[in-house]
């Protein structure tokens, strides 16, 4: 087997295309798409080509599906959302308390640039989904003064 992408180091089982689809509950195209659309590392592969993933490949799938079906996030702004994580789990990786002033201060102004665009992305959604839920609101309180009014309509038919 070959591991381009993992080191052999880390010592992790790999899992072939399909036991990840079964893991995640999602299809194999599904792990392919998200592979040519950047929102998981091409993964590394057996000297017969077959894709090989690590337990980090099964979280990072679990992270986009989590996002798609809570937050309804599009792929482009799960994209935007990993990438970001990626950002500042390297950051973490690399500090060093031992660094110059000027470089932590950069290297903090870069985790709060990308932790600003995260925020900013859920909090369009949430902004989206008040007003739909304000709507939503609105409807019900017309039915219940509707259904209200036909109830005393019909109240005052049956004397």
């Amino acid at each position: 087997m070959m591991a381009d992408r993992k080191t052999a180091a880390r010592d992790e089982p790999f899992l072939q295309i399909g036991e990840v689809a079964e893991r995640t509950g999602v299809t194999q195209r599904t792990l392919r798409f998200y592979e040519e659309r950047g929102l998981l590392k091409p993964p590394s592969r057996m000297d017969g080509g077959f894709r090989l993933y690590s337990e980090d490949d099964v979280a990072r799938v679990e992270q986009i599906k989590r996002l798609q079906s809570l937050l309804g996030l599009t792929l482009a702004e799960i994209k935007d959302m990993v990438e970001a994580e990626e950002v500042k789990e390297e950051l973490r990786a690399t500090f060093r308390p031992d660094l110059e002033v000027p470089v932590r201060i950069a290297r903090l102004k870069k985790r709060i640039e990308v932790t600003e665009r995260q925020h900013d992305i859920i909090s369009g959604k949430l902004e989206a989904m008040e007003e739909m839920k304000r709507d939503l609101e609105e409807r019900l309180e017309r039915n219940h003064a509707s259904l209200s009014e036909l109830e005393t309509q019909l109240e005052l038919q049956a004397t």
